[in-house]
């Protein structure tokens, strides 16, 4: 890749980030969009998607700040249909659609035809969680939209190696397959797990807010270049690079619970970042092969007519296959349902969004570019241009299909939890209510220490006190009044008014700082450290419960 070309496609995808973030728009799909425009402009620099790139650079970050935050918890109770969808599910598709394209396609070898099916199996869950999000699906459907996310890259980028493998001509029996399959989940979680817990506690021990950060940055790429490069037994058998990164994450997100504050605001800023820095980029590179795609239908010799007809059977069956299954895996009996024995069938309504949740991304086309040109016996691989462009049909065509309907399907089904706003706020007023307790409990205990530790009047210390139990309660309070109070109340709150005025005041002191700056009356550095304290304040009130009713 020519550096100043991605350079630009970078500035470009972000420059249609912002635009979507400001207008409320889905950033995937219009960076797809614009760039399958752009691609078949005479001339245009062309960006040739290098598979290593993105599974080795663009994925491990990807789905290790997805895992930083999701939930442990929430994750083992939604394990059963993370497991289903993707596991079994991605099975199901890429045999489903590995026999649709032999039968379509006789002369093209079944294992070529499995090597597709395996390409295509992976839902990409960025645009599905991004539209879920921004229309408020309810929390235990997107856990499980997240968590198959997670999973379901390891078990399609395996069965592609095993396929791949049966074309080579370096495959062995099924059983040796399964054995595959088996070490790459047990080693890969083994070498994530292991990677974790030893960062785990370098970090704990460092109490260096950026170099946490830092070492965390490294976390993804050290797990998946680890797990993918151990080969216990022969060369091939290795972990698997993504369980790794995903088991990495949940263990770190989860004892990131127990780190300092600074830690935590400075790993959610930077990875938000980075997510928003490489989701524009595979988008866009995405949109960019159509003109290499072109060219491996233009020097097929099979009629191009019939090559598209098939590219759409191919899209049309990847599609549907997860309609049926998904239904099917929540309305078997008791111990085959999709969401856990012992819990009721989720509404139809539920169902219906999660079937159609199965857009591709990235890692479809990284696995399509990466198909061999030859085999192990030299000669050419047996339909390398057919999978990448059924890989391409599919993968653009479910983010524009689905990827455009989910909104208004989600809008017309009202897939929404009525009584989850109002399970959050009882459970936030009973978390802060122990928080305030607690807090003047240990007041009563540290006062008598505090007076004799420090050389000022009982009456002073005692004034120092009530100043203390004045802040706690009063904080608890504002939040109180910002969950009983409807959105118009809050905005005409006392307490609403009270943050306006407290902004405006950060204002204005920030406006004489730089003032007083430019007039050079203050140093730079006095002036940015100052600025940082003014920037803390004001991103309290922004953050916190209570800033809901400015």
């Amino acid at each position: 890749m020519e550096i100043l070309t991605l350079m630009a496609v970078l500035a470009g995808s972000l420059g249609l980030t912002a635009f979507a973030r400001r207008y409320n728009l889905s950033a995937p799909l219009l960076i797809v969009v614009v760039a399958l425009g752009v691609s078949f402009i005479p001339d245009v620099p062309r960006l040739e998607l290098e598979p290593e790139l993105i599974l080795s650079l663009v994925l491990p970050p990807l789905l290790y700040s997805t895992s930083l935050e999701s939930s442990v918890t929430q994750f083992r109770a939604t394990l059963r249909p993370i497991i289903a969808l993707g596991v079994v599910l991605v099975a199901v598709t890429a045999l489903v659609v590995g026999f649709t394209v032999h039968l379509l396609l006789p002369d093209l070898p079944l294992a070529s035809a499995l090597v597709l099916g395996a390409v295509v199996a992976p839902p990409d869950a960025v645009t599905a969680v991004a539209i879920g999000r921004r229309l408020g699906l309810p929390r235990r459907l997107m856990t499980v939209l997240t968590g198959e996310s997670l999973v379901n890259d390891a078990a399609a980028l395996t069965l592609y190696k095993i396929a791949l493998a049966a074309v080579l001509g370096t495959a062995g029996s099924v059983g040796h397959g399964f054995a595959v399959f088996s070490v790459a989940v047990v080693l890969g979680v083994a070498v994530g797990l292991a990677i974790a817990v030893v960062v785990s506690f370098v970090r704990r021990r460092l109490d260096d807010p950026l170099m946490e950060s830092t070492i965390g940055i490294i976390v993804p790429f050290a797990a998946y270049v680890t797990a993918e490069h151990l080969h216990p037994f022969s060369a091939d058998f290795s972990g698997s690079g993504v369980l790794a990164v995903v088991a990495a994450g949940l263990y770190l997100g989860n004892r990131s619970l127990h780190a300092g504050p600074a830690t935590r605001v400075q790993d959610s800023s930077v990875w938000a970042s980075i997510d928003v820095l490489l989701e524009a980029l595979v988008f866009a590179l995405m949109g960019l092969q159509l003109p290499f795609i072109l060219e491996g239908v233009e020097a097929n010799a099979r009629d191009n007519g019939t090559l598209v007809l098939d590219a759409v059977i191919v899209l049309a069956v990847t599609m549907l296959i997860r309609i049926p299954y998904v239904f099917a895996s929540s309305y078997l009996p008791q111990t085959m349902r999709l969401f856990g024995r012992g819990r009721p069938v989720p509404p139809w309504r539920y169902l219906t969004v999660l079937s159609w949740t199965g857009m591709r991304g990235v890692v479809t086309l990284a696995a399509a570019t990466g198909v061999p040109l030859v085999t192990a016996a030299g000669d050419p691989f047996p339909g390398r241009d057919e999978i990448q462009l059924f890989a391409f049909a599919v993968a653009i065509g479910t983010v524009l299909a689905q990827g455009l309907t989910l909104p208004v399907l989600i809008k017309k089904l009202g897939v929404l939890d009525p009584h989850e706003a109002e399970r959050d706020e009882q459970e936030e007023l009973a978390a802060r209510n122990a928080a305030m307790e607690a807090a003047l409990a240990r007041l009563d205990e540290i006062l008598p220490e505090m007076l004799s530790s420090v050389d000022i009047p009982a009456a002073k210390a005692e004034k120092l006190a009530n100043r203390l139990r004045t802040l706690v309660e009063t904080r608890y309070r504002g939040a109180v009044a910002a969950i009983s109070l409807s959105a118009e109340e809050r905005d005409g709150s006392p307490h609403a008014a009270f943050i306006r005025a407290r902004r405006e005041l950060l204002v204005t002191q920030r406006e004489v700082l730089l003032s007083e700056a430019k007039a050079g009356n203050l140093d730079d550095d006095v002036l940015r450290k100052v600025l940082r304290e003014l920037d803390l304040e004001e991103l309290a009130l922004t953050n916190t419960l209570t800033s809901r009713v400015s």
